[in-house]
């Protein structure tokens, strides 16, 4: 039980920091918007909570940033995919630099093609498949090295490692 409720607080703190700081730090690129505090938390929510929660974590902050007025649905496909992959790259890797790299692939790369079509069925946007790359790498890059400064600053007995700990 202690466990959950740990798990779900960090969610919810994770969520909120992703939330709030994409109100303070955000830049356009093009046709998107660039919000490298999300990629940062997916950064930080994948090594210290595992993808699932990651990916639930980035869907939380995408929904609540397009309720706000604060972001746009392109959201949901790059900030998810690349939770997921930092989560996974981790998993394996145990890399923090790795998990930052999955970051950047899973979104500047995978999510920015993903979201051609997304944008033409739901945003009514025609572009081209190239038209997302650069804005997304832009802010996948910039928001994962900010979650990998962050993370080494953390020392490894840290709370996330004690509530945490990994199963051997």
């Amino acid at each position: 039980m202690r466990r959950k409720t740990l798990l779900i607080t960090m969610m919810a703190i994770f969520v909120a920091i992703g939330t709030l700081g994409s109100q303070f730090l955000w830049f356009p690129t093009g046709i998107a918007k660039a919000f490298p505090v999300q990629h940062a938390v997916n950064v930080m929510a994948a090594v210290t909570l595992g993808p699932v929660p990651a990916v639930i974590i980035a869907f939380a902050i995408g929904l609540l940033r397009n309720l706000l007025g604060i972001g746009t649905l392109l959201a949901f496909p790059g900030g998810m995919i690349g939770a997921l992959l930092a989560g996974i790259v981790y998993k394996f890797t145990k890399n923090k630099i790795a998990a930052g790299i999955g970051e950047v692939i899973g979104t500047g790369i995978i999510g920015a093609f993903l979201s051609v079509p997304f944008a033409y069925l739901l945003m009514d946007t025609s572009v081209g498949a190239l038209a997302f790359l650069p804005g997304f790498l832009v802010s996948s890059i910039s928001g994962s090295i900010i979650g990998v400064l962050i993370l080494s600053r953390v020392k490894t007995t840290s709370f996330s490692k004690q509530a945490f700990p990994t199963k051997t």
